[in-house]
């Protein structure tokens, strides 16, 4: 097992990367407030691991809130499922929420625990690589809105994060490609040798070699808590982890919520991002083309939705939580290695972005 803080003074916590997690009971009761545990879960999930985190957690007083599965239930109306669970069974001050299971289990059990009472603790168990090297850690929680992806929620921080690489083994392979989209964006952002590892290493990580994920899991989780340790609240540093989510959301938010997985969002988004950056002079062709055959390899979309018009994107990026004062700022590539989040670019090279053939590209890229 490897453990890594994230530094945030009196609210520091840690995140335990291994196999077999699950069953470790002592990592989940040292950051348990009291007797009262409420597991929030889903249908897809709930089958596979709730038996065995109920498990680890003998002796404790457990609910279980098992949500409907997928990025369309990220709701108000879902929430309110969790409230339910939790003043059925008269949870306290001191119950701790853990959430078990992906990206929207976590966002939605974290926003829950943000609110219930004014604040309970929660510990994060994420069962999706997307999950694992991303939204468990950094502690932003919410719910979508029918405007806007992510636009309802708050910084909330767990009191743990436990991630059990034995959990991929029943990942399907769509799902798996879907996190690989946030691992690869590491390497784009602040970690340019981490390119060259993930290029030598995607066929491995895609046939699941669990030690070469492990290794992924932890680079990730580490450049992240380092993130989130100077910008917590994303005010400046932060903002650079959302390469190619404001392209990203948009796609979620027009196709409507899980016809596209997030991390195949982010994908095609990162391409537009690349595009732009390379538009702008900041980065060459060729390095723009390296980080679209290492998206492609690892079995994501690189190419915006057909039905999608540059009006529909601008639409969506417009209440995008990066703009301040009316003004659209976007996370573009520097150079391979460092991101910026700037509004200072032509517009005519955001529409280029919005306009360009990305399928001539890609099938240029394919011959």
């Amino acid at each position: 097992m490897q453990t890594l803080t994230v530094n945030l003074g009196e609210r520091s916590y840690p995140i335990y990367i291994g196999a077999g997690l699950l069953a470790q009971a002592e990592l989940f009761k040292r950051h348990l407030a009291g007797r009262q545990v409420a597991i929030v879960t889903n249908e897809t999930v709930a089958p596979l691991y709730l038996d065995s985190l109920i498990a680890s957690l003998s002796g404790c007083e457990i609910t279980s809130v098992v949500l409907p599965d997928g990025e369309s239930f990220k709701n108000w109306e879902t929430l309110q499922l969790i409230f339910d669970g939790m003043l059925s069974a008269r949870h306290d001050r001191r119950t701790t929420v853990v959430a078990l299971g992906g990206g929207v289990v976590g966002d939605m059990a974290g926003f829950a625990a943000a609110c219930y009472q004014r604040g309970v603790d929660f510990i994060q168990v994420p069962t999706t690589l997307l999950s694992q090297v991303d939204s468990s850690v950094g502690g932003k929680t919410g719910i979508n809105h029918p405007l806007g992806k992510n636009m309802v929620g708050a910084f909330y921080q767990p009191k743990a994060v436990v991630i059990d690489t034995s959990v991929l083994n029943t990942l399907p392979a769509r799902e798996l490609s879907a996190g690989l989209a946030e691992v690869i964006k590491y390497g784009l952002i602040c970690d340019k040798p981490f390119l060259g590892w993930l290029e030598q290493n995607m066929v491995a990580l895609r046939g699941l070699d669990m030690p070469l994920l492990a290794q992924a899991i932890e680079r990730s989780c580490a450049a992240k808590a380092r993130v989130v340790g100077v910008d917590e609240r994303e005010s400046g540093l932060r903002a650079t982890l959302n390469l190619g989510h404001t392209f990203g959301h948009a796609i979620e938010t027009h196709m409507g919520y899980g016809v596209w997985l997030h991390g195949e969002a982010v994908g095609a988004g990162t391409a537009m991002a690349l595009e732009m950056s390379t538009r702008l002079g900041w980065i060459t062709a060729q390095e723009r083309d390296r980080g679209l055959r290492l998206l492609i390899q690892a079995g994501l979309p690189v190419i915006p939705p057909e039905e999608m018009s540059q009006e529909n994107f601008l639409e969506h990026m417009a209440v995008d939580k990066k703009v301040l004062d009316g003004r659209l700022r976007l996370v573009l590539l520097r150079r391979m290695g460092e991101a910026v989040v700037t509004d200072e670019f032509p517009r005519e090279v955001l529409d280029a972005t919005l306009n360009a053939d990305y399928r001539a590209l890609v099938a240029r890229l394919e011959s």
